[in-house]
């Protein structure tokens, strides 16, 4: 996938990157944790980014780590910035101390993968249910390239014309440029979003129900 000039310069960026990480990373922390507007700042940060990505000269599963990676930011985020206080403050409990013992990180562990695994199974069904009606109800024309077989068939007749047609809503959430919206990227973003989340909120909270 990447060629050696690729790797150079992602190296040399990813350098530059980090140089300018460690300049701002404490501002960031503080708006994290004390911002008022941290949720809706992310959230539209995150649906802009699902726009910005370059488009491929060939097919390459970039563009779904991409979604994937911006999906689990948006849940990091939303949920160190709820629970801040209670789970991930600086004397929150380390793991082989005092306040943490080995069996109950085991036995967080033993909680924690499956809830993880039952949000991220519950939450990839759901987004699999919001994203095409929204996408309905706003006019936007749909595909599905794996999620929803029913959605990858080709498109005939009046309801290709109906494609070709530019809604105000179309115009309005940056899909005029293309045809037919793959769901599969809002299905994949709210799954991996749902997954993070649970991983920094709900686990947390049901270790805290559990005395673990």
């Amino acid at each position: 996938m990447h060629s050696l000039v690729d790797i150079i310069a992602g190296l040399a960026l990813g350098l530059a990157v980090l140089a300018f990480w460690l300049t701002v990373h404490e501002y960031v922390d503080n708006f994290i944790i004390s911002g008022h507007n941290v949720l809706s700042f992310w959230s539209a940060l995150s649906f802009l980014l699902l726009f910005a990505y370059p488009t491929p000269e060939l097919p390459t599963p970039s563009f779904e780590f991409h979604t994937a990676f911006n999906g689990v930011t948006l849940g990091i985020v939303a949920g160190v910035h709820l629970t801040y206080y209670q789970f991930h403050h600086e004397a929150a409990p380390l793991i082989f101390s005092p306040q943490l013992s080995i069996p109950a990180f085991v036995g967080r562990i033993l909680v924690g993968m499956p809830t993880i695994l039952l949000v991220k199974f519950c939450s990839k069904a759901l987004a699999k249910w919001i994203v095409p009606v929204i996408s309905n109800t706003l006019g936007i024309p749909i595909k599905s390239t794996s999620y929803i077989p029913m959605l990858n068939a080709p498109v005939k007749g009046k309801e290709s014309d109906k494609i070709k047609q530019s809604s105000y809503a179309q115009k309005l959430f940056f899909f005029s440029g293309q045809d037919i919206f793959d769901v599969d990227t809002g299905i994949r973003f709210l799954q991996y979003a749902g997954l993070a989340w649970s991983v920094v909120d709900l686990a947390p909270s049901v270790f805290a129900h559990l005395r673990l």
